[in-house]
């Protein structure tokens, strides 16, 4: 079923009631996190009903008991939740609850959220066989959660590449078409007898002449629309959303008129892989800063990541998928990419971009 044609929430869903069935739960729920890891991005139930879920009101933001399962990456077991020193307690409206099961929602290097039940029907709490299969559907969410948001990135990386593709095909194709069809015309009005005829042939000739400067002006916009809000403003904003991922904010420097000569699809690269880089930090790193630069000068665009953590080293095996991503996303625009150790410790990254060969 993981590979199904099927809505992510309604997946979740199913595995979450699959989960309470299994283990004899009351209640469950499954929390996904943001891809800044900043927050929930759903939080899915189990058990309560509509009217119990409006009493609650808003959604738990990944705190508390539940916070710690996903800082920790363990599975937790209490018999009641309000012994566990980071329980803050029930809003108002909230339905009682003693015993908890949760683990982390995870892949070998990811978390991505928690799966809890409460509340044992048939015992005073949870075993371990329950810990063993709630364990196991965990598992079927996160493979299930990476899929989705790797199908997301690949459906961006097509787009983009797609809009490449049109610009090539209107370039090689479609204009040196029109281009002929004009110059036939042209070579036919020597033969026309009739000055109304050749009129006509000239007004033709001439509409095809406006139609391939259109062409072209649509050429060039999809190759060098500005990216709506310009490139430092959503720089920063990305900046400020991971940061809390980071523990500090990286400090962010600009150099040269980059949002007025940036086109949308080098832009729409580099925030991409300013977003994988910094994941990366976060992740593996151990960093206590990271920089971040974006330069533009002598017709190339640089955007450079340093931090002072543990080093990434020749093995690159730590960064999974990630780095060939950044790879993948410059040699698609003609460009570089490449990972050095920083004295005394810590790690660079630099993506750098030809603007005359993308």
């Amino acid at each position: 079923m993981i590979e199904a044609d099927v809505e992510l929430s309604d997946l979740l869903a199913h595995l979450v009631e699959e989960a309470c069935a299994l283990a004899g739960a009351q209640y469950g729920a499954l929390g996904v996190l943001n891809e800044s890891r900043t927050s929930l991005a759903e939080f899915i139930t189990c058990g309560l009903s509509e009217e119990k879920e409006r009493a609650i009101g808003s959604r738990p933001t990944g705190r508390g008991v539940l916070g710690a399962v996903v800082a920790d990456g363990e599975n937790l077991r209490l018999d009641r939740i309000a012994d566990h020193p980071l329980s803050v307690g029930f809003p108002e409206g909230h339905p009682a609850m003693s015993s908890f099961l949760g683990v982390p929602v995870r892949t070998p290097s990811t978390v991505y959220g928690n799966l809890y039940l409460t509340n044992k029907l048939d015992a005073e709490r949870f075993s371990e066989d329950d810990e063993a299969l709630v364990e196991a559907l965990a598992q079927a969410a996160a493979i299930a959660i990476e899929n989705n948001r790797l199908r997301e990135r690949l459906r961006l990386m097509s787009v983009i590449e797609d809009r490449d593709r049109i610009a090539r095909e209107l370039h090689d194709r479609i204009i040196q078409r029109i281009y002929a069809i004009g110059l036939a015309l042209q070579e036919a009005s020597r033969f026309a007898i009739r000055d109304e005829t050749k009129a006509a042939i000239a007004r033709g000739v001439d509409q095809l002449d406006i139609v391939i400067n259109e062409l072209r002006a649509t050429i060039h916009q999809l190759d060098h629309d500005p990216l709506p809000g310009g490139l430092r403003r959503n720089a920063t904003e990305l900046i400020n959303e991971l940061a809390p991922m980071l523990g500090s904010r990286p400090t962010l420097t600009f150099a040269g008129p980059i949002d007025t000569t940036i086109p949308l699809r080098v832009a729409d690269h580099l925030l991409a892989v300013l977003r994988e880089a910094l994941t990366n930090v976060a992740k593996h790193a151990h960093a206590q800063s990271c920089a971040v630069e974006i330069a533009l000068a002598d017709g190339d665009i640089a955007l450079r990541v340093t931090d002072d953590g543990v080093g990434i080293g020749s093995d690159r095996a730590g960064a999974g998928l990630g780095l060939a991503n950044l790879e993948q996303r410059a040699a698609m625009l003609g460009g570089t990419f490449s990972v050095q150790a920083v004295e005394p410790r810590g790690t660079r990254l630099t993506w750098r971009v030809a603007l005359g060969a993308a």
